[in-house]
């Protein structure tokens, strides 16, 4: 089991040490509009106020001449007649200007006009726009004009609000759940983020009321430790694996066994990691026999075996729409499968090949994310097989940890998508610490030192709870909280911090069978 000793004829140690990314908008030159423009071409006339500037500050070639801006608006097939003879042609177009009646008629006038004259104009626009006598009779821009624009323009930037930045998270410890009496391999929040639980060494899963802390279950049957826990996607069903072989279902409502009490059994050695396809009639199951097993939920068999790997498979997921399951395993090798076939797709390796200790998918599906143990967590990019992040700030090199992806929630309220907000990786660290980074910057954007006494194995996040397990045989359940709108601090300790201890008994209603008490300092660690 998870870094605990085993009572023989338990099975070895299970948690065991490793062996031996612009495109330059060139914005011509276009003549500017004058005040009698039409409601559409108020438009351009300020997105050209802001291509004027943009070309000013990039390039001294943004100067006033009639001449450059001809030649920046003529037809491509003219502009090697421009280019051998510009004098002649500038000549040439002042006197056509000043005597052609069509040139005269199409010039834009201060004065006002006619309705026929108007019209005309309106309804040759385009055509002026690019033809080069239009050009011609068009007004540049004066400098003082230019400076205008740009002060309009830079009070108008100045009036709009600014993008507020995203909140970094600031996960403050709230509870510490206690009952296990061993080392507990992982602890889990189901999708409806009303329950947690927990699987231990001691061959239990406890559920808890993540809310209140309050111990709800403690499920019993298997014969030895447990090393995996799984929630179904109606937070109503979970999956647990043991070191006996066998996997459980058992019914949250009830507390009882599912199926009859009828344990899924197929695997040669211990069962180490679970998961749930997003409609819940799926369930994968990993092994130290090297293999994926894909279960029929409903009918309790056995729909496929993946020969995997050749070393323990340590960690396994579905994507967000339940077409790919991606392994990992001790051998250091990442493997993404076709659910429906069982096809391998892709085999993702480092060049160093350390061992993966458990992979999740991103969110997005679009990304798998290997915790390696050589203290670094990589982002793949699967369908090309390279990393595009690496991670590191945390301890990996001896036992088997497990995290996964949170965002820092921007929204409360109870029909806000848990989805927005910032993006970031959680996991634990040998040092006990929990560690928190940003998904784009890889900058490590919190960091909870001593959550656990010893080796803290696995972390989970939903919306704005956070908890984490260790070797402790301890949970930690955190609160996010704006570091701008702190509660009140009694005797240095958050007043809604609590630790909540269930003994053997299974209750904390403070009638002796359990306690609530304040959260001790030494369980409070602050933000580096």
């Amino acid at each position: 089991m998870v870094g605990v000793e085993a009572i023989a004829p338990e099975p070895p140690l299970k948690r065991r040490k490793v062996r031996d990314d612009t495109t330059t908008t060139t914005t011509h030159s276009t003549p500017v509009r004058h005040h009698h423009d039409t409601p559409e071409e108020t438009d351009e006339k300020h997105t050209l106020r802001v291509s004027i500037r943009e070309k000013t500050l990039e390039s001294p070639s943004m100067t006033p001449s009639p001449s450059r801006s001809r030649d920046g608006s003529r037809p491509r097939r003219r502009a090697a007649d421009a280019d051998a003879d510009a004098d002649d042609y500038s000549s040439d177009r002042s006197r056509r200007h000043s005597t052609s009646p069509t040139s005269s008629t199409r010039s834009r006038r201060r004065r006002p006009r006619s309705s026929r004259s108007s019209s005309r104009s309106r309804s040759s626009s385009r055509s002026r726009s690019r033809s080069p006598r239009s050009q011609s009779d068009s007004r540049s821009p004066s400098p003082g004009s230019q400076l205008r624009n740009d002060t309009l323009a830079a009070r108008e930037t100045d009036l709009s609000p600014p993008s507020p930045s995203p909140p970094k998270p600031h996960y403050v410890p709230r509870m510490v759940l206690t009952g296990h009496t061993n080392g507990i391999s992982q602890v889990r929040i189901s999708p409806d983020g009303r329950w947690i639980a927990s699987s231990s060494a001691d061959g239990t899963v406890r559920i808890w009321d993540a809310a209140t802390g309050q111990h709800a279950e403690t499920l019993v049957g298997h014969m030895a430790g447990v090393s995996a826990v799984a929630w179904a996607p109606d937070s109503a069903t979970l999956a647990s694996g043991s070191d006996d072989k066998a996997i459980r279902l058992w019914d949250r409502v009830t507390g009882r066994p599912a199926r009859a009490g009828k344990p899924l059994l197929g695997h040669h050695s211990y069962v180490y990691c679970l998961a749930f396809s997003p409609k819940g009639n799926i369930l994968a199951s990993g092994s130290y026999d090297e293999a994926v097993f894909l279960w029929d939920v409903r009918a309790g068999r056995l729909m496929r075996s993946l020969p995997a790997h050749s070393d323990p498979v340590s960690g396994i997921d579905f994507c967000r729409d339940g077409t790919l399951v991606v392994s990992c395993s001790t051998d250091g090798l990442t493997r993404i499968w076709d659910t429906s076939t069982g096809q391998c797709l892709r085999t993702l390796v480092h060049e160093d090949n350390p061992p993966v200790t458990s992979v999740c998918f991103a969110p997005n599906g679009r990304y798998v994310l290997a915790f390696s143990m050589d203290s670094c967590l990589r982002l793949w990019d699967y369908v090309s097989g390279t990393v595009k992040k690496t991670y590191q700030g945390h301890q990996n090199s001896g036992f088997s940890i497990g995290g996964c992806f949170g965002t820092v929630p921007t929204d409360t309220s109870p029909d806000a998508p848990s989805e927005t907000g910032r993006a970031f990786i959680a996991a634990p660290s040998e040092d006990g610490a929990v560690v928190l980074w940003d998904v784009k910057t890889k900058e490590v954007v919190q960091r909870i030192d001593g959550a656990h006494d010893g080796i803290c194995f696995w972390v989970d996040v939903h919306g704005d709870t956070m908890v984490s397990a260790g070797k402790d045989g301890r949970i930690k359940v955190y609160k996010h909280r704006d570091p701008n709108n702190t509660p009140p601090k009694v005797n240095g300790v958050a007043s809604a911090a609590k630790d909540v201890d269930m003994g053997d008994s299974g209750n904390a209603d403070g009638d002796g069978n359990g306690s609530i008490s304040p959260l001790k300092d030494k369980d409070v660690k602050k933000e580096d």
